[in-house]
């Protein structure tokens, strides 16, 4: 069986991108923190480190290629994903981390301590309560149906800013939810899914 360390090394392969030992480094000791914490404030139902790293690191870190230049907002980021593994994967792109969950912020502002995220600030606060416009990108995962999310994330997006949004089998039914101009001007990306079931949806907003 693969440790997590070749594992993390294999999928970064299967997906083409290149990090730094350093960086792989600190996505793993993401990973610790997340398992040390995870005992008392219950931040993720997957305990398994192997499973931990495909469903969270590689998992959040499919949609890099997708990212489009600017700041980026991680909208009810919970534990960090994908938020904190895309900022370690590209330290000089400032990110945002939003969640109104005291308990996880005070995790996501550990982790900016001791990975030492630099370009990383933590919020707490609601995501459906509105926010100024200033980001050139927002990421989501697992925080709302489409039909709520779109217009929860568009008013954070700077005219020209794309929301990504991190979906699974559920996502047809999230599109038919949608008003039919809407759905029509959405992109669908099939990206890598945890384990490689290629199950895992990228659904992408563009704010006019």
């Amino acid at each position: 069986m693969k440790t997590p360390p070749e594992r993390l090394a294999d999928g970064l392969r299967a997906l083409g991108l290149e990090l730094a030992e350093a960086q792989r480094e600190r996505l793993l000791a993401y990973l610790d923190l997340l398992q040390r914490w995870n005992r008392a404030y219950n931040l993720t139902a997957v305990r398994d480190p192997a499973a931990m790293v495909e469903r969270h690191l590689l998992d959040s870190l499919a949609i890099a290629p997708y990212l489009p230049p600017g700041a980026l907002l991680d909208l009810g980021s919970g534990g960090g994903l994908p938020g904190v593994p895309l900022a370690i994967a590209e330290p000089r792109r400032p990110v945002t981390l939003l969640d109104r969950s005291g308990k996880k912020v005070r995790f996501l502002r550990q982790c900016r301590l001791e990975l030492g995220l630099e370009g990383v600030e933590v919020v707490q606060g609601d995501a459906s309560a509105g926010g100024e416009a200033r980001f050139e990108v927002v990421t989501a995962r697992a925080v709302a149906p489409l039909a709520t999310l779109i217009p929860m994330a568009a008013p954070r997006l700077r005219p020209g800013g794309e929301l990504l949004a991190h979906k699974g089998e559920r996502v047809a039914e999230e599109l038919a939810e949608l008003p039919e101009g809407v759905a029509a001007a959405l992109e669908r990306h099939e990206l890598p899914g945890a384990g490689g079931d290629g199950r895992s949806i990228l659904i992408r907003y563009r704010r006019d």
